[in-house]
């Protein structure tokens, strides 16, 4: 009788430990996996197409981690960094806003350009009033519209103007490159002048013609870790993608220029 409870003991504990170990179960799930971590990234809006795609490609190779994009006008992104808003990472649409951030002494490290970018006369895509190079957007009754100087793309105008002495007189200033497009598609406008990406974006809806006369105000686009950045080491690989071959290939096909 004794011998045969031993043996039910034994024949039960074997049973336990073999359920123990079935197949599925997973040992250790809590202290092996990957804790959950935020990069946060402020980006000129100019940037929201192709850094959205990076972020997806940065989440799905860095397990647990959640990128967050703050998009806004660079102008907007630096005066929240030097008022104190906390991010990993700032990609500016010009190096004039990246030279605010840098003043300020919260950058750690240099400013990388990571794209290049240069403008472009959108036109409606039956270009009714016969544009074809930056000297026509100066004849008398054309509806021209810009981007105010505060805006990169109105800066960026400016300097053409001031490169080659050709005074423009647009009918309006718009805050944003969205705006600028508008009045084009709905006809209010017969050109204006947006960067090449943009035109690229607006897929058919506008008609971009390129001149040389934009070289003269190449737009540059930094890209640099934050002082005190709460999630430096990921930054720091944000930063690696972006100056990447896989990363410099998002931008061409969005129609900026790489990296110099």
């Amino acid at each position: 009788m004794r011998r045969t409870t031993r043996l039910l003991a034994r024949l039960l504990l074997a049973a336990l430990l073999l359920a123990g170990c079935a197949p599925g179960q997973t040992v250790g799930t809590t202290s092996s996996a990957a804790p959950a971590r935020s990069l946060t990234v402020f980006a000129a809006a100019s940037l929201q197409k192709t850094f959205t795609v990076l972020g997806k490609t940065f989440e799905a190779s860095h397990p647990g981690v959640t990128v967050v994009i703050n998009f806004a006008g660079s102008q907007t992104l630096a005066s929240q960094l030097v008022e104190g808003a906390s991010a990993d990472v700032f990609a500016s649409a010009n190096e004039t806003q990246m030279k605010v951030v840098t003043d300020a002494g919260l950058a750690a490290g240099e400013p990388t350009v990571f794209a290049t970018n240069q403008l472009m006369i959108a036109v409606p895509p039956d270009n009714p009033a016969g544009i074809a190079s930056f000297g026509d957007l100066t004849r008398k009754g054309l509806a021209l519209v810009v981007c105010a100087p505060a805006v990169p793309c109105g800066a960026a105008t400016e300097k053409v103007e001031q490169a080659t002495g050709v005074r423009l007189d647009p009918v309006s200033e718009e805050q944003s490159v969205a705006a600028v497009l508008s009045k084009v598609r709905t006809g209010e406008a017969d050109a204006g002048l947006v960067y090449r990406t943009d035109v690229i974006a607006a897929g058919g809806s506008v008609k971009g013609i390129a001149f040389p006369e934009s070289d003269q105000a190449l737009n540059r686009n930094p890209i640099v870790l934050l002082k005190g950045a709460p999630q430096a080491e990921l930054g720091r690989a944000w930063i690696d993608l972006v100056l990447s071959a896989q990363g410099q290939k998002v931008f061409t096909d969005a129609g900026f220029q790489g990296a110099p």
